[in-house]
């Protein structure tokens, strides 16, 4: 449980938006949704393991979310030690209002929010637990290098329209190099040819880093929102035909959009060099719909239900269901997995057979 939840306290928020605050209905919604993540979710350890999570929270920043909304959110984020968020938009204030919730060993990196309609104002970030992890001082925005045409001749390829972010961690004895990307959609087909050129150059880009002289770490984690339809798509191919690994218990995940057809539009692959050898332990897709704002619980917030040119929804329940739910918290599940991080024993083992 976050360390600042102190319902007394709404000091960082809006007054409109503290008074509007119901202390009781969160603190009950709070007790199921622990106990779903108590169900769902390894207990944290402070030396064996590592549980990494990505979620694209939609329109972080930018959607209007209640104080209670971000209560839920900053339950769930401290669930883990290191996550990649998407979609942070240019408005920083609902991420530090969580960082505030989660307490004063939280802290995060973000980009700086992309330009151009096919940036659509956001950020990627990643939020980290200092008492466990480790920023390695090692973070930049990936740029394509210019590459040969047909005819021989340098040039600069496409960029991408949100630049996907990198950044070096340790944690007990695994250093890793960390990517998160929010790929663009494009058309609605399984292999948009923008989409899947924009997979397959991050994941070449990053399996060279890997292998060159000189880089930060031979692991690699390479995660976030790919826009990815299927397993059979081309654009799942792509990231295992430049050498990363999904493990079978990722790829046995159920979807991660929140919507009528199944996707699995987040992924967590891994492109691990380095010694000692680090394999997924476990993994999971959190539906916090299961407790929060789940279809139960509609009467009770039926009479906030507002559009945003101050309407009331014709059908209030589909709203409720299809929009306002997904602003609160998001379109997309939260997907972890777990790695251990505790070799001692195996190192100890080496040295004394050698």
């Amino acid at each position: 449980m976050p360390f600042f939840y102190d319902f007394d306290d709404l000091s960082s928020a809006e007054p409109s938006v503290a008074k509007s605050f119901n202390a009781k209905r969160t603190a009950a919604n709070l007790i199921e949704l622990r106990n779903q993540l108590d169900a769902e979710v390894p207990r944290r350890s402070i030396f064996e393991t590592l549980l990494l999570a990505t979620w694209n929270i939609q329109a972080f920043g930018a959607s209007s979310r209640t104080e209670e909304s971000l209560w839920y959110i900053a339950e769930i984020l401290s669930r883990f030690d290191l996550i990649a968020v998407q979609e942070v938009k240019r408005d920083l204030g609902e991420l530090d209002r969580v960082c505030k919730l989660l307490g004063p060993w939280w802290r995060y990196l973000v980009t700086d929010s992309s330009e151009g309609d096919g940036g659509n104002d956001e950020r990627l970030a990643f939020l980290f637990d200092m008492r466990k992890v480790r920023f390695g001082g090692m973070a930049g925005e990936i740029v394509l290098p210019s590459v040969k045409d047909k005819n021989g001749k340098q040039v600069n390829p496409d960029q991408f329209f949100r630049t996907p972010y990198i950044a070096g961690f340790k944690t007990g004895w695994f250093d890793f190099m960390l990517s998160t990307v929010h790929i663009k959609f494009g058309k609605n087909k399984r292999a948009d040819p923008g989409r899947l050129a924009e997979i397959r150059q991050v994941a070449k880009f990053l399996a060279n880093r890997v292998t060159q002289t000189g880089t930060w770490s031979r692991n690699m984690i390479l995660l976030g929102d790919f826009n990815i339809f299927d397993a059979q798509s081309p654009t799942f191919r792509a990231l295992t035909d430049a050498g990363f690994n999904i493990p079978d218990e990722i790829q046995s995940l159920p979807v991660t959009n929140v919507g009528s057809k199944p996707r699995i539009y987040d992924q967590i692959a891994f492109l691990l060099a380095g010694q000692p050898k680090v394999v997924p332990l476990r993994a999971g897709v959190l539906d916090f719909f299961e407790t929060i704002y789940s279809d139960a619980k509609f009467a009770t917030y039926k009479p906030t239900l507002v559009k945003a040119d101050g309407s009331k929804p014709g059908n209030a329940k589909s709203y409720y269901r299809n929009h306002w739910r997904r602003r609160q918290m998001s379109d997309h599940l939260l997907m972890w997995v777990e790695l251990p991080i505790e070799f001692a024993e195996s190192y100890l083992t080496a040295k004394a057979g050698s």
